[in-house]
């Protein structure tokens, strides 16, 4: 330091950090400045006052005064030879307010020690991030736990701040994987430092290996105690579709959805939700395996145990209807016990071809009970008991023999569909539609929506049958035939049609009869096409009557077997006299007789055929 200067300062002593300059006052003489002041001394102390500057060093944090705050800075006083300046900026909160005042202690980055106005450049935000680094890194030496808040979802996992921008990947978020990570912007996690580089400003964190640490030991804890029966305290850390996983401390248990309430549920989310806290029951632990089966249902009592009580046999009973399926459908009596209304057991009349036509969910139905299994936890009710039968009063409505009015709703093979009155059908068979006809098709009579009159020929209320008749309106031709005609009789028939078995014979219009092959001829016939036709006309005999199934046997042999014998009786009448004829001329007259009638019949059949 030059002596001009050092007598400047002898002469000027430093006042106080803003303190103004004192008038000045009467000093005593002075005394000659050899006598006045020590040199060693004055040199000791000038060295000092140098000494006490040249230990700030640039990139130094220090603790520092505020000494005052304008809008647009914060002085700060270090014990420099200048106060120090920093930004307001860096004295603001998330809210924008500005949390420093005059007199408050703050660490601050010596960024230069004087800038061109002679303040000292500070920093307050570089040294926090100075301070944080440090405390990061020992931090990672020390294994120790950092507390950190989410900013935001980035590629590959969250942005966490710790003081510091740090990094946590997706796969050390949790020991199970998480779907939803946004979920976590704003939490405060508890995580570990895996990985450090302050050069590249790189710092990555582990949540994982925490939860790892402090499930190992609860669950050595746990383990200790688990028991089958036990009840214990749980949060629900999972749900899926069949259950939810809860943390009993270490340990997982699976919460199934059929032991969560004795009620229906259609899934989990419907009772509980991610971190609800519930008391458990434990069903079943295999400590092997380590696997664990949880009952929340178990801690109420079974409703099914007094079902027998409230719900007999043939009791009317009121619930909501909670599920529909293409067999029936389940109603709700009470919290835990359901009953299945099945679909034949909906209406009477109606054939119900979904629950879904007479039912919604939600709705309020009356129905009976019809049957119970308390151990296989099953009701079965009907709806339509609650209501009365209508094919009971069928029977006083329209009793056998009556004749009653439809319209034709549907036909088949086996017959016709006639709707008697609503929800109610009525069969007429093929085999009842014509007395007369041979009726291969229903359409052939009927058409649908037809309007037809028909009789009652029977009612089955128990099995809901009505069977009706349309040819039961006219008189039964068979019955007037059979009145006017027995076996023996000679009759005379139409040939309708011919089988490998005979040929059917039209008597009378409505009526018809079969000759067996073996009653078309004396000689063996194999073939009777061969030797009928449809159309051809023959006198031939009744040999069998079935009034109750309508058949009648015919024979065509047999006429002429007939006519053989009357001719052999008249030949024999007439040479009765002689005694000279011998049985072989009256059987060869008699042949001789039936030959020339077959000759004539010949020729009356080739004149027809000209």
């Amino acid at each position: 330091m030059p002596d001009t200067e050092k007598t400047e300062k002898a002469t000027n002593p430093i006042a106080p950090k803003g303190a103004t300059a004192a008038a000045p006052v009467a000093a005593p003489p002075a005394e000659p400045l050899e006598t006045a002041f020590d040199p060693e001394e004055y040199e000791r102390l000038l060295d000092m006052y140098d000494v006490s500057f040249r230990n700030f060093a640039e990139g130094e944090v220090v603790r520092g005064v505020v000494l005052r705050v304008s809008d647009s800075e914060v002085i700060v006083d270090v014990g420099y030879k200048s106060e120090g300046m920093i930004p307001i900026e860096e004295f603001r909160d998330e809210n924008n307010q500005i949390v420093v005042k005059p007199g408050d202690s703050v660490d601050v980055l010596i960024e230069k020690t004087e800038d061109r106005d002679g303040y000292v450049v500070l920093s307050k935000e570089k040294a926090e991030k100075m301070k944080v680094w440090d405390d990061v890194e020992r931090a990672y030496q020390e294994r120790r736990v950092v507390v950190g808040r989410v900013i935001e979802r980035v590629k590959g996992g969250l942005a966490v701040d710790i003081g510091v921008r740090a990094f946590l990947p997706g796969s050390q978020v949790d020991v199970r994987p998480v779907r939803n990570l946004d979920a976590l912007k704003g939490q405060e996690l508890r995580m570990r430092v895996i990985k450090v580089n302050k050069k590249r400003g790189n710092i990555v964190l582990s949540r994982k290996a925490v939860l790892e640490e402090e499930n190992a030991e609860r669950k050595t804890q746990t383990l200790e105690t688990l028991e089958e029966g036990k009840v214990l305290n749980g949060t629900v850390k999972n749900i899926t579709e069949y259950g939810a996983f809860v943390d009993l401390g270490g340990i997982d248990g699976l919460l199934h959805i059929t032991d969560m309430s004795w009620g229906r549920i259609n899934h989990p989310n419907e009772v509980l939700n991610v971190g609800d806290e519930l008391r458990v029951v434990v069903l079943k632990f295999d400590r092997e395996s380590e696997r664990v089966s949880l009952g929340l249902k178990q801690l109420q009592a079974d409703p099914w145990t007094t079902a027998t009580i409230k719900y007999p046999v043939s009791a009317r009973v009121k619930g909501k209807v909670v599920s529909l399926t293409d067999y029936g459908a389940f109603v709700e009596l009470e919290q835990g016990v359901e009953g299945l209304i099945h679909v034949s057991e909906m209406s009477w009349s109606k054939k119900v071809k979904h629950p879904s036509k007479l039912l919604t969910v939600g709705q309020e139905v009356e129905c009976q009970v019809l049957g119970l299994d308390q151990e296989a936890h099953r009701i079965s009710l009907g709806l339509k008991q609650v209501e009365a039968n209508p094919w009971e009063q069928l029977a006083e409505k329209y009793p056998i023999g009556s004749k009653i009015k439809g319209k034709v709703r549907n036909l088949t093979e086996f017959g016709a569909f006639v709707e008697v009155e609503e929800g109610i059908d009525g069969l007429i068979h093929i085999s009842d539609l014509s007395w007369t006809k041979r009726v291969k098709h229903p359409s052939e009579v009927l058409k649908k929506g037809d309007t037809v009159e028909a009789v009652v020929l029977n009612i089955d209320a128990e099995n809901q049958r009505l069977s009706l008749g349309l040819k039961q309106l006219a008189t039964d031709v068979w019955d007037d035939y059979f009145s006017h005609h027995q076996a023996g009789d000679i009759v005379e028939g139409k040939i309708v049609r011919l089988t490998t078995f005979g040929a059917f014979v039209e008597l009378a219009e409505g009526v018809e009869g079969l000759v067996h092959v073996s009653e078309l001829d004396e000689k063996r016939i194999e073939r009777p096409e061969d030797h009928f036709k449809p159309g051809d006309v023959f006198p031939m005999k009744i040999i069998k009557v079935q009034e109750g199934e309508k058949k009648i046997g015919l024979s065509i042999r047999a006429v002429k077997a007939d006519e053989f014998a009357q001719d052999f009786k008249s030949y024999r009448e007439s040479t009765v006299s002689s005694e000279r004829s011998t049985l072989g001329d009256v059987f060869r007259a008699a042949q001789a007789a039936a030959a020339a009638r077959e000759k004539e019949d010949e020729k009356e059949e080739g004149d027809e055929k000209e």
